[in-house]
């Protein structure tokens, strides 16, 4: 639903007043007294869905599971059902990034009528649901689950317009339209272009403006909206879309029939519409989990079985590494012991490079497999020529790894491809990812060496290896310089820290190197407190909140211990809550990091006013702008009762500092505004508090959390957009523009993307001083690009005389265009025996039946139970006479378990569900205009209404068990023969009188 001064804000949810043009953001909470915004709209759906997933999984574990009683949900409650604590910061960037995806549609198409569903545009508004949604189901596939969020997101906006702009409420419908998540199916009765729909409204009361005859006739339409007054036009005698924003609702038929907000032309309805949008953003959900099945929808959230973290290799797989690939196997042995526990990564991925290949990316959540592929790297390559692939590799490591990820490179070789760097900084900024670089034989000088046998050895210089220690810098990594006889204890110590639920309490680095204080708070949420330094020649002293001090000559101490390999110092700290201060001396370059596992963490992101016809804020994609003031979102996870009282822009080699003003906003986020944004690198510092109320802090207890990458402001700004669905062997263009702020010049470009798609992109663009300038890259996906992949695009800018760059970084789904609409059916073949009242535990009944997807379909998949607990068996079977595999379904249950409910996806994630009961009792089904009975109760259902579905599912079932239980009272208290007990006044037993009524 199209936003106004206050929809822009949606994506920050901070505006609270201002004309409307689409579910205005006010409270965040739901209330039939309360005004729902998209975002507020959108979150709702996903709390209640995912809580529902999460509860599936445990009944069909067999485990207890306990709803939150907080009302209403927050994610940190359903967090907390799902037992999933450690994915608490995932899940919340989930959301936000479904949310702000689902606003961005205001910004970027507002003016596209069929992204709203005004104008009558139901069909066109369809398609853009129905091939996103494909989109999304292919991307959950090939578990490439931030493509998919992306899509989620834009796919929701018109979803929930339809409610607000249609008439869908006033025709009297209580149930979502499920035929706008279908292409195989009529939307409704759509008025026809010259069919009159409205009537003035009767001053500023629009209640009756729709005519009669639409609503008697069940007549689908929609508002017109205009934008440029004297300009705007609209059919004759249809509806507008109302508002003091939209010209046309001046028009006759004067008014509208918008239910965005309370004071809309009918808003009246909007809590009806409202919660018709919840509904119908949670019945897609559904289908997107029931296409995915309930892990990868959790995945798709951020919400994974035990770390929220991935493991990720990127390995150089030549012959000098023999070595070093073997002490990666004895570490990634390790992790053998945190399979099934809080600890275990989300998911195994593994790159290899080597010169002048690199890839394929594996990506697991078998570590067995991920074991397999490292042994069975195949070791080639690097002969003479001692460069590698190695940045190649890691690019398209950090675009298939998910967000705030931590990647580990193994190299003994520089870079080849050096002319990257930028390219993976960019991506390091914006996927928030760290970077370790476990490097081998770095000397002072490029020589080389055999080993015992007989394999040349390659070694680069340092001067080869600051393109490594930089990346690590910009990521908050290490570059990790060792032996190869030392490489597997310092690996081992490295990865045995990257645990779930990290956090960055302090991070610092120093070039050239010099001594300097550094100060730290550690809070009672904090355990396994460990501190990294990388560098030579120097020492530190540590002291703790009670004064006792430690130094780097004591390896083990009062405050901790220490391990050195190479140029890699680690400390494991004994923990004291409060202050602590390291004091560092060196004259050579060092960094210096503070970590720790807590559920306590933040995310954030720059904003800036929208470069939309709406005022309001934007999320910036790219380096906000330097030297002037800026604006951050703050989010904190983990806790609901965490609280933010200050935040920084910390220089990371000096120690100025930018302190931001806070705002607390009505969802519990905070808008910082800072005066300046530092021209050289720097982190985001959040301090706060634990416990308490926001108001007294009483009991509470400080905090300090620190962003790992280093961020760079710019003076330049690149923005970049697409249609986000790109089909192969289609020239896909992406157009771009580029602005300075300050003298201009020939700025280069460079567009690269991570899998090596054919493109043409300009190489420079003039700017004048302060101007703006646009080109476009076209990108051309190969044929056999399998559907559900991603590609992700970098725009780079550098400013003349290269002292500056800036970036655009787009990720765009690869969809094949989809012919199957169709859900897979089932025919049922036996059914037998029919239960019967006596002991239901004696006696078990069995059905066979047939799924199928159509000649034309993509083939069934999967067979699950989506209801019912007996034994399900499947297998494939081609039918000589229809051309296509058939599935043989055979299912068998204890009486006690009467129903069963098959889940049947197909291909592309189209989904169909066939019920049937072996209760005694007869009942009818009904199909199209045909009505019959059904003997014995065999109830088949594929393609019926959801209301009909509804009370199959839910009424019929309960009823049914209400009524058994009833019988088994009665049996209980008054025997068997029910006519010999006492009669009521109607002359029949009085306990049967009652259970009638």
């Amino acid at each position: 639903m199209r936003n106004s001064p206050g929809l822009a804000v949606l994506v920050l949810l901070l505006l609270q007043t201002g004309g409307s043009l689409g579910f205005q953001n006010r409270e965040n909470l739901p209330g039939d007294s309360l005004t729902l915004n998209h975002p507020t709209i959108t979150e709702m759906a996903i709390l209640n869905a995912t809580l529902q997933v999460c509860r599936n999984l445990a009944l069909e574990a067999g485990r207890h599971f306990t709803s939150p009683r907080q009302q209403p949900l927050t994610a940190e409650a359903v967090i907390v059902a799902c037992s999933s604590q450690r994915s608490s910061k995932t899940f919340r960037q989930a959301i936000k990034l479904i949310k702000w995806r689902n606003v961005r549609v205001d910004l970027r198409h507002c003016f596209n009528e069929s992204y709203h569903f005004n104008a009558e545009r139901f069909t066109e508004g369809r398609r853009i649901i129905t091939h996103g949604l494909s989109a999304v189901k292919a991307n959950n596939k090939q578990g490439n689950f931030e493509a998919a969020r992306q899509m989620l997101g834009e796919i929701l906006h018109p979803l929930q317009d339809f409610y607000s702009h249609s008439n869908w409420v006033e025709l009297g419908n209580k149930l979502p339209n499920s035929n706008l998540i279908r292409s195989d199916t009529s939307i409704g009765n759509i008025a026809d272009v010259n069919r009159a729909t409205c009537r003035n409204c009767d001053g500023d009361d629009c209640r009756n403006n729709i005519l009669e005859d639409i609503t008697q006739e069940k007549v689908l339409t929609s508002g017109y909206f205009g934008i440029v007054p004297f300009f705007s036009t609209k059919p004759k005698g249809k509806c507008s879309h109302g508002g003091p924003v939209d010209p046309s609702s001046g028009m006759e038929p004067k008014g509208g029939i918008n239910k965005d907000t309370r004071t809309s032309s009918h808003g009246h309805l909007h809590s009806e519409a409202a919660h018709l949008a919840i509904a119908a953003t949670r019945e897609l959900l559904e289908d997107i989990d029931a296409a995915a099945g309930h892990t990868d929808f959790l995945q798709l959230m951020g919400i994974s079985k035990g770390s929220n973290k991935a493991l990720c290799f990127v390995i150089d797989a030549t012959p000098s590494m023999r070595d070093d690939i073997e002490a990666v196997k004895a570490v990634t042995s390790l992790f053998d012991s945190k399979v099934g526990t809080p600890d275990e990564p989300s998911s195994y991925i593994l790159v290899p490079f080597r010169d002048p290949d690199f890839g394929p990316l594996m990506r697991t959540t078998d570590l067995n497999i991920f074991k397999a592929h490292i042994n069975e790297l195949i070791l080639q390559g690097g002969n003479n020529d001692l460069p590698e692939m190695s940045l190649s590799g890691l690019q398209l490591a950090l675009t298939g790894a998910p967000p705030n990820s931590e990647i580990f490179l193994f190299t003994d070789a520089s870079a080849k491809d050096s002319h990257l760097k930028s390219t993976v900084t960019a991506l390091i900024e914006r996927t928030k990812t760290v970077v370790n670089f476990m490097l081998t034989g770095v000397f002072g000088r490029r020589r080389r060496r055999r080993s015992d046998s007989g394999v040349q050895m390659a070694h680069m210089s340092r001067t080869d290896a600051q393109v490594y220690r930089d990346l690590a810098q910009a990521s908050g990594g290490h570059a990790i310089e060792v032996t190869k006889s030392e490489l597997l204890e310092a690996t081992r110590i490295i990865t045995e820290s990257s645990a779930s639920s990290l956090v960055t309490i302090l991070q610092a680095a120093r070039t050239p190197g010099r001594p300097a204080n550094f100060t730290f708070s550690v809070d009672e949420s904090v355990t396994n407190l460990i501190i990294y330094i990388t560098g030579r020649s120097l020492s530190f002293s540590l002291i703790n909140p009670e004064g006792v001090s430690q130094s780097s000559s004591d390896s083990t101490g009062p405050l901790g211990s220490i391990l050195a390999v190479g140029n890699f110092r680690t400390m494991q700290l004994n923990k004291h809550v409060g202050s602590w201060e390291i004091r560092m001396v060196s004259t050579q370059p060092y960094t210096l990091k503070v970590i720790g596992q807590s559920d306590i963490d933040f995310l954030f992101d720059f904003v800036e006013l929208a470069q939309s016809p709406f005022t309001g804020y934007d999320v910036l994609e790219t380096r906000p702008r330097a030297g002037v003031n800026g604006s951050l979102l703050v989010t904190v996870t983990g806790s609901d009762s965490a609280a933010v009282t200050g935040v920084s822009l910390v220089e990371t080699s000096g120690a100025a500092e930018v302190s931001g003003t806070v705002r607390l906003l009505e969802d519990g986020d905070y808008l910082v505004q800072v005066d300046r944004v530092p021209s050289t690198e720097f982190v985001v510092r959040v301090k706060g508090r634990l416990g308490g109320s926001r108001e007294t802090r009483a009991s509470a207890v400080d905090f300090q959390r620190q962003s790992a990458t280093n961020l760079k402001a710019s003076s330049l700004t690149v923005t970049a957009d697409s249609d986000g669905i790109l089909e192969p062997g289609t020239p896909f263009p992406v157009p771009f523009t580029v602005a300075i702020n300050g003298t201009g010049g020939n700025v280069t470009i460079r567009a690269t993307n991570d899998r090596g798609f054919d493109f043409t992109s300009p190489t420079s663009i003039l700017l004048t001083d302060g101007g703006s300038a646009s080109g476009t890259v076209t990108l051309m996906a190969p044929l056999n690009t399998p559907s559900g992949c991603d590609v992700t695009l970098t725009i780079e800018a550098e400013a003349p005389g290269s002292t500056d760059t800036n970036y655009a970084v787009l990720r765009f789904s690869i969809v094949n265009t989809v012919t199957d609409f169709s859900r897979p059916v089932c025919q049922l073949a036996a059914l037998d025996p029919q239960c019967s009242e006596s002991n239901c535990s004696l006696s078990t009944w069995r059905l066979s039946a047939s799924v199928s997807d159509g000649p034309q379909g993509t083939g069934v998949e999967r067979v699950s139970l989506k209801q019912g607990n007996g034994a399900l068996n499947t297998s494939v079977a081609v039918s000589s006479t229809q051309n296509q595999n058939i599935t043989l379904v055979s299912y068998s249950a204890s009486c006690c378990s009467p129903d069963v409910e098959l889940q049947v996806v197909d291909g592309v994630g189209n989904v169909g569900t066939c019920f049937y009961t072996a209760r005694e009792t007869a009942t009818t089904q009904t199909t199209g205009s045909l009505t019959h009975p059904v003997t014995p109760a065999a109830i088949a259902k594929t393609t019926q209404p959801c209301y009909v579905l509804f009370f199959k599912r839910y009424f019929y079932g309960a009823f049914s068990a209400f009524i058994d239980r009833m019988k088994v009272v009665w049996r209980e208290r008054w025997g068997e023969d029910m006519r010999q007990r006492p009669s009521g006044s109607g002359g029949e037993p009085a306990a049967r009188q009652n259970l009638e009524t």
